[in-house]
C-alpha cells in the first residue's frame, strides 16, 4: 500500500538542542523547542520550550509550556504554564496562567477571558 502524503495537523515539530533557527515559523501542529529560535512562532497548537530552549522573538499559540527562556511578547489563547526554570522577559496576553515558584518573569501580563459565559446562561 502506498504512503499517504497528506499533512498531519497533529504532528509535533522540534527544534533540537544545538540548533539555531533564524526566521519566522508558522505551524498548524504542536512545536517543541530545545534549541534556539530567533524570530516569531505562530502555532495553532501547543508550543513547548524545554529547559535548554531559547526564543528571541514573539510567540502566538493556543497553549504554551515554558521551562526555558523567552525574550519577546507572547499571546497564548488558552493556558500558559511557566515552570520553576523558566525566564520570560516581555508582555504576555493569556487566557489563563500557571506559574510555579521560582519562575522568573519580567514584564506585563494581561489575562483575557475568552470563555466568558453569555449573559443569562448558567
Amino acid at each position: 500500500m502506498a504512503k499517504s502524503n497528506d499533512y498531519d495537523a497533529k504532528s509535533v515539530n522540534t527544534i533540537g538542542m544545538g540548533t539555531v533557527v533564524k526566521g519566522d515559523i508558522t505551524s498548524d501542529g504542536d512545536f517543541r523547542i530545545v534549541g534556539k529560535l530567533i524570530g516569531t512562532i505562530q502555532s495553532k497548537g501547543k508550543v513547548v520550550i524545554g529547559k535548554t530552549g531559547i526564543i528571541e522573538g514573539d510567540v502566538f499559540c493556543k497553549n504554551a509550556d515554558v521551562s526555558g527562556s523567552i525574550k519577546g511578547s507572547m499571546k497564548v489563547d488558552e493556558l500558559l504554564s511557566l515552570t520553576a526554570s523558566s525566564k520570560v522577559e516581555g508582555e504576555m496576553v493569556v487566557g489563563k496562567i500557571s506559574i510555579e515558584a521560582g519562575a522568573n518573569f519580567s514584564g506585563q501580563c494581561n489575562m483575557t477571558n475568552a470563555h466568558v459565559q453569555q449573559k443569562g446562561k448558567k
